[in-house]
């Protein structure tokens, strides 16, 4: 997928559950000011790693359970999930390098 998925509750459970490959999760919100800058760079992260990682954006108002879930209290946050685990949680706007060095370390072949 060279595209971040749009993810409720029950797609997010499938996919992070049956990936070989680590998951990356933004935690977004339509009226986030931040978020709408991290957009593009997430964007970038699901295209540059598209193969070897998979790139997931879950809306906080309509899916405040996933946010609970993974504790989170300001958006845009980010989290890398393997196998179904917590692997690394950051809040605030990152560069997709950055994003992408996540995901590498979590078991995404580099490129």
């Amino acid at each position: 997928m060279r595209k971040p998925i749009e993810a409720d509750s029950e797609l997010f459970r499938e996919i992070t559950r049956g990936a070989r490959v680590p998951v990356l999760v933004d935690f977004w919100a339509d009226w986030c000011g931040p978020c709408k800058i991290a957009a593009p760079e997430v964007e970038r992260t699901a295209a540059a790693i598209a193969g070897r990682a998979l790139v997931l954006k879950v809306d906080t108002e309509k899916h405040p359970e996933l946010a609970a879930e993974f504790r989170v209290q300001g958006i845009p946050n980010f989290i890398v999930l393997r196998g179904g685990k917590l692997v690394s949680q950051q809040a605030g706007v990152v560069p997709a390098a950055q994003m992408k060095e996540w995901l590498i370390k979590a078991g995404a072949l580099a490129a």
